[in-house]
């Protein structure tokens, strides 16, 4: 039987001056848990898989908001396996994010890796609303198969309006039934572990990072925004979470330099 679950969110700034968390609704497998920041002022919310999920025809949400002027970091505390579900009548699973950050907001969004399993189907959507001011930071990580094993179907769509403008919409697909080439030399060059960090900082009108190489296998490059993409492809998880990082940190530099 397949599950239909959302989560929610919403982060304001008190009058302390101190982000609070009114809405912390758990739902089905997605449990969250308000968790200790390890970085700046910013209010954390954890993550936390209760069951196995998302199986063929679940429907999951997560919903996210940080109000006018709220600091808000989202991670989890471990993997998100697609797996295979009942049988092909099940259809794919589905996980939808929808994230907003208003007025001086910023929004940290650091989930960890999504596993698509041999056999499995998954759709996934991320939809982010930011006004002018808002700081966005977005990590995606997608690992094709677990160890030994080829990856499942796995669709992905990236879609970030600011201001009520598009920023950016982009699309993927891997494993069977996707467009052919995506794990040819042009696309993932036979690596399994691909991601890709948004930055979205009004900073950045002024003065923006130039696009280079970070190494043999990722790009930093500059939209206009203001926001910078990192796009990279890895042998594994942990190679693709150091390239990440390190970009993270450079991009950050730059933004307070």
């Amino acid at each position: 039987m397949s599950v239909q679950a959302t989560a929610r969110i919403t982060a304001v700034l008190d009058s302390r001056g101190v982000t609070a968390l009114p809405v912390l609704e758990s739902d089905g497998p997605l449990a969250l848990r308000r968790t200790r920041a390890v970085n700046g002022p910013y209010a954390r919310v954890t993550v936390v898989g209760a069951m196995s999920a998302p199986l063929g025809g679940d429907r999951l949400a997560i919903e996210a908001r940080a109000d006018d002027g709220a600091r808000l970091t989202v991670d989890s505390a471990a993997a998100t396996v697609a797996l295979p579900g009942p049988g092909p009548a099940a259809g794919p699973a589905r996980y939808d994010i929808e994230l907003s950050a208003g007025e001086g907001a910023e929004l940290r969004w650091l989930p960890e890796q999504l596993v698509s399993a041999h056999g499995s189907a998954l759709r996934m959507t991320t939809r982010v609303e930011l006004a002018p001011t808002a700081r966005l930071v977005l990590r995606e990580e997608q690992i094709l198969g677990r160890h030994g094993e080829s990856t499942g179907t796995l669709g992905s769509r990236l879609t970030v309006h600011r201001a009520g403008r598009p920023l950016i919409d982009q699309q993927v697909a891997y494993g069977p039934g996707a467009p052919g080439g995506w794990d040819g030399a042009a696309v993932l060059g036979g690596h399994r572990a691909v991601g890709q960090l948004l930055v979205v900082d009004p900073s950045f009108a002024e003065k923006c990072p130039e696009v280079r190489l970070l190494g043999p296998t990722a790009v930093l490059t500059p939209l206009a925004g203001p926001a910078v993409l990192v796009t990279a492809v890895a042998p594994d998880a942990r190679l693709l979470r150091r390239v990440l990082d390190e970009a993270l940190n450079d991009v950050l530099d730059a933004r307070t330099g």
